[in-house]
């Protein structure tokens, strides 16, 4: 069936549709990863948005159910050049099509997605509108103009606390939309989990007395978390703390620190990271819109983009308390970013 994805600023990309076949709105954004369509459909982060693949085939090995990040596709569409309909791989379980079909997700295919890239790195992220109909722009202005992400945190946080047994460190999870391989990260380290909503209170968490509160990564803008930076500040003095992506911007809030949006954001598995105190660099997977643009005095920074500059660690002066912006547990193909855990559980000695 034929489709096409609008975009605010008026420009348009005709192709087909695949997948479920509803109309879709969201903020179009790109990944540059040559594999790994599967975790970034059901990563909780891209809640909202509208993925296109820059890598022009997609769907070769299929899907399987072991490696979700989480238990369903959080994508309001996917868009990509080529979609394979022949998958495979000894671990294939099921068709990219017939998976967003189950989970009523649209895509699109057939687009020139390396021309959509380059629009979106020229005039930055921008919402963008997939039908199947044969609309114009100003038919899609209402849809547009109405849609935010404001509450996508709520959306994608557990709404019950649940536990992962272990024999080691007790480690409290905030989760605004933690990834399945950051929980698996921790539990092959022997950490005793407990997962708590985004809503939950300060005293609650430190009621179980944890060695350790980690913040996890989440979709959407930090300064709209206002109340969870009100609960966080009430941990830091009395807990160590870590937190990745969305939990290391919070992390700047928390101590007087800002945060501002990228143009375009940093999505892929390859963007080269610099450890400031080794002087070593690591290929690392990333996945976020927003950056930590002013830092808190009370913190220092351990690592920095190579590609812009920007702020992709930092830790506590003084208190036992640190943070990444990047991915470790990804492992976009080399595993050495997974020590950051092991740091991390340093900090509660």
């Amino acid at each position: 069936m034929n489709a096409k994805l609008i975009l605010e600023n008026g420009m348009e990309f005709e192709g087909k549709a695949f997948g479920y076949l509803k109309d879709t709105v969201g903020e179009v954004v790109f990944n540059t990863s040559m594999t790994g369509y599967q975790e970034t459909l059901t990563d909780p982060s891209y809640y909202g948005q509208i993925v296109t693949m820059t890598y022009p085939l997609v769907g070769n090995y299929g899907i399987n159910l072991e490696d979700l990040e989480s238990s369903f596709p959080k994508v309001k569409g996917f868009i990509v050049r080529e979609k394979s309909n022949d998958p495979s791989n000894f671990r294939c379980e099921m068709e990219l099509d017939g998976y967003l079909k189950e989970n009523k997700i649209i895509g699109l295919e057939g687009i020139d997605t390396r021309a959509l890239t380059k629009i979106l790195r020229t005039h930055g992220s921008m919402k963008g509108y997939i039908t199947t109909k044969d609309l114009s722009l100003d038919d899609v202005k209402s849809h547009l103009k109405e849609f935010h992400n404001d509450d996508a945190v709520y959306q994608v946080s557990t709404k019950e606390v649940y536990k992962i047994k272990g024999n080691g460190p007790k480690v409290a999870v905030m989760d605004f939309g933690v990834k399945t391989n950051i929980l698996r990260s921790f539990k092959e380290r022997g950490c005793d989990l407990t997962v708590f909503p985004a809503t939950t209170k300060a005293e609650d968490i430190l009621k179980t007395n944890p060695d350790l509160v980690f913040l996890s990564n989440g979709p959407g803008d930090p300064e709209k978390l206002g109340n969870v930076v009100e609960e966080i500040k009430k941990i830091v003095t009395e807990k160590p703390v870590c937190g990745i992506c969305l939990g290391h911007q919070l992390l700047a809030w928390t101590f007087g620190g800002r945060t501002s949006k990228l143009k375009f954001g940093h999505r892929g598995s390859n963007h080269p990271v610099k450890d400031i105190f080794t002087d070593k660099v690591y290929i690392t997977s990333q996945n976020h819109g927003y950056y930590v643009s002013e830092l808190p005095e009370t913190m220092e920074i351990t690592h920095i983009s190579v590609n812009d500059g920007t702020t992709e660690g930092m830790r506590h002066k003084t208190l036992p308390i640190a943070s990444v912006q990047y991915h470790p547990e990804a492992s976009p193909g080399p595993k050495e970013n997974a020590v950051i855990f092991d740091s991390f559980l340093e900090l509660i000695k």
